[in-house]
């Protein structure tokens, strides 16, 4: 059962800064998360820890060099 000083938060996307679907407490940790953002339809790898949410870069693939087999 959930005490009453349990502190709990939603997670706000980082792109548009709008709520989505996931709740955390206060000792939720995250590694690799895939949040999904309803709103804005993206979705972000993230990491949590004592409601600090820090973002995983993904190197581009866009800017990668081809690969000649």
């Amino acid at each position: 059962m959930m005490k009453a000083m349990d502190k709990m938060e939603w997670l706000f996307c980082p792109t548009c800064r709008s709520k989505t679907r996931v709740k955390v407490f206060e000792k939720t940790e995250l590694n690799n998360f895939p949040l999904f953002c309803p709103k804005c339809k993206k979705e972000v790898k993230i990491n949590v820890k004592k409601f600090n949410i820090s973002i995983i870069q993904e190197p581009d693939t866009t800017d990668a060099e081809p690969i000649n087999v």
